[in-house]
């Protein structure tokens, strides 16, 4: 962090310390480019299997960045916890087989050396997107990192957990708006569109939507995202599984993959993701 010659803060996420939109590239895959991403697949990896199946199905379409979970920090202890290092060493193996950039969870520093054997870009969850200890010890590596945006969390304090990232000298940071938890009962969170075009505005970090983790609902995922792609995104994040009803973490909210060939020919359609 550095000062203006106010004596303010100048934060190394802001606009003040660097104007140009921060690009970052992975492999074939460009974010905060001119093209929007699209980053999908299942919300768990639960075998080889059902993740193939879910990478061959996106790559048809032209999607490059697959998401899915390996260490699963669960509301209930009792629920799915994820596959942990298998889970890694699954992506890693279908990711090669189809080309595709990874995106998984990690939650302790601990798991940081082992989590880079496998996936190119380390996400930091909504439940940790204040573990301090993480983030700076993520902002060590040399892997780019995709934040979401705490439930409860300001835009503010969403961009000063970003800053710890930055402030350990890593500047490949994306962040992602996942909807925050308001009296609103219809959706799962409240999607903040708002969020995408004042992080745009105010740093110069790519920024991105969860469409499937704010909504919690299938039937409106295709509206959401072209809300957060009008809205300046640069890019969105939607949940794909194989067999959703049998699915061992957000089974609601997971759309198959005919689902998801609608919800693409949506977007292309809207003639937002060019």
């Amino acid at each position: 962090m550095m000062s203006n010659q106010q004596g303010k803060p100048r934060l190394l996420v802001s606009r003040d310390h660097k104007n140009d939109d921060t690009v970052i590239k992975v492999k074939q895959a460009v974010f905060g480019g001119s093209t929007p991403i699209l980053i999908a697949g299942p919300c768990s990896v639960e075998s080889r299997d059902q993740l193939l199946t879910v990478a061959s199905a996106l790559k048809k379409k032209g999607v490059t960045v697959l998401r899915g979970g390996a260490f699963k920090p669960r509301t209930s202890p009792y629920d799915f916890q994820g596959l942990g290092e298998d889970g890694l060493k699954i992506m890693k193996q279908v990711a090669d087989e189809t080309d595709m950039v990874t995106i998984s969870e990690i939650m302790s520093p601990d798991k940081i050396d082992i989590a880079s054997k496998y996936i190119d870009i380390f996400q930091i969850g909504a439940r940790n997107m204040q573990n301090f200890e993480l983030l700076k010890a993520v902002g060590q590596s040399k892997k780019p990192v995709l934040l979401k945006r705490g439930a409860s969390a300001t835009l503010e304090e969403f961009k000063l957990a970003a800053e710890y990232i930055l402030d350990q000298g890593n500047d490949q940071v994306m962040l992602i708006e996942r909807g925050i938890r308001t009296f609103e009962k219809a959706t799962r969170n409240t999607l903040d569109i708002s969020a995408v075009p004042i992080l745009k505005k105010e740093t110069h970090l790519p920024v991105f939507a969860d469409v499937s983790h704010s909504t919690g609902r299938k039937d409106i995922l295709l509206p959401c995202a072209k809300a957060a792609l009008a809205a300046g995104a640069d890019g969105v994040m939607v949940e794909v599984h194989p067999n959703p009803p049998v699915a061992l973490s957000d089974a609601k909210q997971q759309i198959d993959i005919n689902e998801f060939n609608s919800f693409w020919q949506g977007l292309m359609d809207s003639n937002l993701f060019l």
